[in-house]
């Protein structure tokens, strides 16, 4: 039975291979819109001269080239953002009207802002949060008869209401716990890890499904969850201890079947949600449990315990059937005094292109906004930020983090694939992805500190281009 399954996937991707190559005979690419950010310079996701295609049937082994193949396709892309946690949404209504405006289409819009459209938001609070607080605190609530969301309409539900507006099309939304209410754990505090009590699975599985009920009565849809934010982790945050086995058998038994019976089966269950080392080994014992692994849709990873790239590559080989998410990843502890320090954004990129080179469908940020301290944050873990608001003054910092994001999430759609993009430098990052629009988006970064000429090659023609030192580069490939 599975040998016959991976015949019909492999089949089917076939036919979704001969259907794209069929499209690319048709497609001829004239130009290449080039857009740039470059160190010791003014350009910001700047648009420069179009590039234009001469004829070269063979690249030159001794010069650098990017080559690309738009026939050969991997995964489909979900989409790139950040997270909508608390802290941001207070910190956005901290700031005056115009900046407001100014944060949501340089986020949302995908015309003259970055395009995010794929975030993530907390079920209760998390250390991210001015308070700690849980939906349903009266203990011993098992009909959770006192659940309310109350607490968000505050800040978190306004601002979540206004992206999706300004976004167009909305954006897909997923949502994590970092701990159920204390009255339902071991330890009896949603800090300092502890573990799910076992009488309580099955409020707590009931949990998620009020959740996502109450967001949508909002005129939020819930795309998806995660089971437990960093499962392995005990914080002097919110924190919730789930074992490999533990996480299979409540998705299994409870979390699962309860989305099932409430009509949620399309909502994505995701599991891990922590760092990449041991990655393979939560993929192995819950996909390996075919009960379990027929409610996952896939894994979600971050990146604060080593690189370990190769490990994302390796579930998707053994699962090839699962998606892989990054959720999420910030460079640090708050400091003001670097916030134009150039290796933000050179962080953040190595991670997701060798991520989406190894098969992840997608690359969600921390929080998209913090004030001037890295907060709010109720216990004292101020971090970095994509973009930092001056709460006080109303001026509003960009680090160059926020335009190395948008170089892939404002020109790789949702539902593009991913195709071959081979590179002959070993030191130039690159990847390319072929967009629903057949338009192909192709992003290069030179770390180094001195300029790199190089060719985009494509079916026997290229366009030559140069990389400033330590920039980044999209070049989009149009008919």
């Amino acid at each position: 039975m599975r040998d016959a399954s991976r015949t019909m996937v492999v089949l089917a991707g076939c036919v979704v291979v001969m259907s794209v190559s069929c499209a690319l005979a048709r497609t001829s690419y004239k130009r290449v819109d080039v857009y740039t950010t470059a160190r010791d310079t003014n350009d910001r996701l700047t648009p420069h001269n179009p590039l234009t295609f001469q004829f070269l049937p063979q690249p030159d082994e001794s010069h650098p080239a990017i080559m690309l193949d738009p026939s050969k396709t991997f995964q489909v892309i979900e989409g790139f953002g950040g997270a909508l946690t608390d802290a941001a949404a207070e910190t956005y209504y901290r700031m005056p009207e115009k900046s407001r405006r100014e944060i949501l289409n340089a986020y949302f819009n995908p015309e003259t802002g970055i395009g995010y459209s794929l975030c993530r938001t907390h079920i209760n609070s998390c250390d991210f949060s001015s308070e700690g607080y849980a939906y349903a605190d009266v203990p011993g609530d098992t009909n959770l008869e006192h659940f309310s969301i109350e607490h968000d309409r505050q800040f978190r539900i306004p601002f979540i209401k206004e992206a999706l507006a300004v976004s167009g099309n909305g954006f897909k939304l997923f949502a994590s716990p970092w701990s159920p209410p204390a009255w339902m754990k071991t330890n009896n505090d949603m800090l300092h890890g502890g573990v799910l009590r076992p009488e309580c699975r099955q409020t707590w599985a009931d949990y998620f499904v009020r959740f996502i009920r109450a967001y949508e009565k909002e005129g939020i849809p819930i795309w998806g969850v995660t089971v437990q934010n960093e499962p392995m982790a005990v914080q002097r945050w919110e924190s919730c201890i789930f074992s490999a086995s533990d996480e299979r058998d409540f998705v299994r038994d409870y979390l699962g079947p309860t989305f099932e019976r409430s009509g949620l089966s399309k909502a994505a269950i995701i599991i891990w949600d922590h760092n990449r080392g041991i990655m393979y080994q939560r993929a192995k014992t819950v996909y390996d449990d075919g009960r379990a692994s027929k409610y996952v849709w896939g894994m979600a990873f971050h990146w604060y315990v080593g690189d370990h790239f190769d490990n994302v590559r390796l579930v998707h080989d053994a699962y090839p059937d699962k998606k892989l998410l990054f959720t999420e990843g910030t460079p640090g502890s708050f400091d003001g005094e670097r916030l134009a320090d150039w290796q933000w954004g050179e962080t953040y990129a190595r991670s997701m292109f060798n991520d989406l080179n190894n098969w992840a469908v997608g690359w969600v940020d921390w929080n998209v906004i913090l004030n001037e301290r890295g907060g709010p944050n109720h216990t004292g873990n101020y971090c970095m930020a994509t973009v930092i608001a001056d709460t006080a003054t109303g001026t509003i910092t960009y680090t160059n983090s926020y335009y190395y994001i948008g170089h892939f999430s404002k020109f790789i759609r949702p539902g593009a694939r991913r195709i071959v993009c081979s590179s002959n430098l070993d030191d130039f990052l690159a990847t390319a992805f072929l967009n629903p629009d057949e338009t192909v988006a192709v992003v290069v970064m030179n770390p180094k500190d001195r300029p790199v000429k190089f060719r985009v090659w494509i079916d026997g023609k290229a366009a030559a281009a140069t990389s400033p030192a330590r920039s980044i580069m999209t070049l989009v490939l149009k008919p």
